[in-house]
């Protein structure tokens, strides 16, 4: 199994769920700006999507999009603590999240990564729409470790990874209570603090 990656990406998130099931992959970076892996390959040619992350599975074949590589993880090596089977209704929980921060809370980084978009229309407009899905998370998260109560699950690597972002954009994350405790606890997790260090990033 070999994931590509980008450092800080939501490709991230992948790593993360990959250590924490304990499973054994390669990591390849890739260049986004030139489409080029680190081994010198045309990336384009192995994802025409030309985004991470993308997964070979041992089985040889490639897997896009971040929440589908997630459930292919979880089913693949039957990570039941990050996602419960279908009898049990946390599972939906768990996909309900996963929806929620793929489509709201990713998606809302799209404009203001974006050079083409001005600088008033992020501050009046997108970074006001953002806030907006912090407080929400953050209500959410009172008296909680996690956005399932005390039980970490897929969700979990995903929202960590894009609060990591808010802070290029001038958002004080300190100014949520307890999206800001989510985040240390998080950050002290052994899954997450070996695939920081293993892609040169701080706490």
């Amino acid at each position: 199994m070999k994931l590509y990656y980008s450092k800080g990406a939501c490709s991230l998130a992948i790593r993360i769920i990959i250590h924490e099931i304990g499973v054994t992959s390669e990591f390849e970076a890739v260049n986004l700006k030139n489409k080029t892996t680190e081994a010198g390959e045309n990336y384009l040619l192995i994802n025409p999507k030309g985004a991470v992350p993308a997964l070979m599975t041992a089985d040889n074949e490639l897997l896009t999009e971040n929440l589908v590589i997630q459930l292919y993880l979880a089913e693949k090596y039957k990570a039941t603590n990050l996602l419960p089977t279908a009898d049990n209704f946390k599972r939906y929980r768990v996909l309900e999240w996963l929806n929620y921060i793929s489509t709201d809370v990713h998606k809302s980084f799209g404009p203001l990564f974006n050079p083409n978009v001005s600088e008033e229309m992020k501050e009046t407009v997108f970074i006001p729409l953002l806030r907006n899905k912090l407080v929400f998370i953050n209500d959410h998260l009172i008296n909680k470790n996690y956005l399932l109560n005390d039980q970490f699950t897929l969700p979990d690597a995903y929202l960590f990874v894009v609060l990591r972002w808010v802070a290029t954009f001038k958002i004080d994350l300190a100014k949520f209570e307890n999206l800001s405790r989510y985040v240390t606890v998080l950050a002290n997790r052994e899954s997450i603090v070996l695939s920081l260090q293993e892609e040169g990033l701080k706490k």
